[in-house]
């Protein structure tokens, strides 16, 4: 396997092109929604690439090496010698057939050499949680690791490019086949819970309407005090720690929208009745901590011979390490070492296992990890 990496500028991008010296087969990009040139862009690369596979999605932020930017493409040319690849995609009309879509998907993909599959989704228009059963019907025994596309904390309109198009309501699969391929990932969070545990007595899918018989929101909203004005915005700075009965590890979950005619909250991810969920908060130290152990388990079986690292983080965890957001990238280059390229985005939802012998989850405000070579 071969990797470079290139961090695009709207100033820079067009000569930036000509630095490329390896003859990729896989173009990985995270374009950051206010990129203007991205049209002129695209169709510079699918011209002189024509042979190539091109996937990427919109972001809360950029990741290039140990820098995370605004306004940029984080670009990374692959070249596998060994594996083979395919890519496969499909649209979604709704949350309401986010099982279904990934169902799809994973037939597209299914083969007996798969070995590990890359998802970039629709941020706003997917149930994470459902697409990540609907990928696991089908492929169960297959590593899966991605993320949701964003949009700044802005929850508008996201992305996702497939080869020459920038599209919507799209999930883009790239599997990834062989004996050759050798992968590793985790998924870690380091935020804080507390408060009192709540009971989900009333939800239906994403959508949560009450905890321990009252309205969801208008507890939610008791503990954010001044912060309540700024939703769901302000709800990135604290998410839910979800227990459900069974589960070994709570799952993270993010508010994506809130209504005050029903007095719910929607999340990212699914809020079963019957699950017990807790308000989180950041600490700084922590959420880098999170990433550092994050890092350890993604790279335990590469034994630091890994040529390419895919960071997905939550846009929560970035607002809140503001200024210290890089800190996160550069404890991961420290643990992975110096031969890796590093690439990456900040995400409405990562999709990953938390660790090795762990199924496939959608996470919220984790810094999700994965690591590729060929052997």
């Amino acid at each position: 396997m071969d990797v470079q990496q290139l961090s695009l500028s709207e100033d820079n991008w067009n000569n930036e092109l000509n630095n490329i010296t390896i003859d990729a087969n896989i173009f990985l990009l995270f374009v950051s929604p206010s990129f203007k040139e991205k049209n002129s862009f695209l169709k510079l690369l699918n011209s002189s690439y024509p042979k190539a596979t091109i996937i990427g999605c919109s972001t809360a932020g950029e990741i290039s090496d140990v820098s995370v930017n605004d306004k940029t493409v984080s670009l990374t040319a692959i070249k596998l010698n060994k594996v083979t690849h395919k890519k496969e995609s499909v649209l979604i009309d709704n949350m309401t057939g986010s099982f279904e879509a990934g169902s799809r998907l994973a037939n597209k993909l299914a083969a007996d050499d798969l070995k590990h599959v890359i998802i970039l989704s629709d941020g706003l228009n997917v149930n994470g949680a459902d697409l990540v059963s609907g990928l696991k019907s089908r492929i169960p025994d297959v590593s899966i690791t991605g993320g949701l596309a964003a949009d700044g904390s802005d929850f508008n309109e996201t992305f996702i490019i497939n080869n020459d198009a920038i599209v919507d309501k799209t999930i883009i699969g790239l599997g990834l086949y062989g004996d050759e391929l050798k992968v590793g990932y985790s998924s870690k969070g380091g935020w804080d819970s507390f408060g009192i545990e709540r009971l989900v007595t009333k939800s239906e899918s994403n959508i949560l309407y009450e905890l321990d018989g009252m309205p969801a929101l208008e507890i939610y909203k008791s503990f954010l005090g001044e912060e309540a004005k700024n939703l769901p915005s302000s709800g990135l700075l604290f998410p839910l720690s979800m227990r459900v009965e069974g589960s070994t590890q709570p799952i993270v979950r993010t508010i994506l929208a809130v209504s005050e005619k029903d007095q719910s909250l929607t999340f990212a991810g699914n809020i079963p009745e019957g699950a017990y969920v807790r308000l989180m908060k950041a600490n700084i130290d922590r959420l880098i901590n999170g990433a550092e152990d994050s890092a350890i388990y993604a790279n335990k079986e590469q034994e630091n011979q890994s040529e390419l690292a895919i960071l997905i983080s939550c846009v929560g965890r970035r607002l809140v390490l503001k200024q210290m957001v890089e800190e996160e990238v550069e404890v991961v280059r420290d643990v992975v070492g110096s031969k890796p390229c590093i690439t990456g985005f900040y995400s409405y939802g990562e999709i990953a296992p938390f660790g090795e012998f762990s199924p496939c989850e959608l996470h919220n405000q984790t810094m999700t990890i994965t690591t590729l070579s060929e052997c």
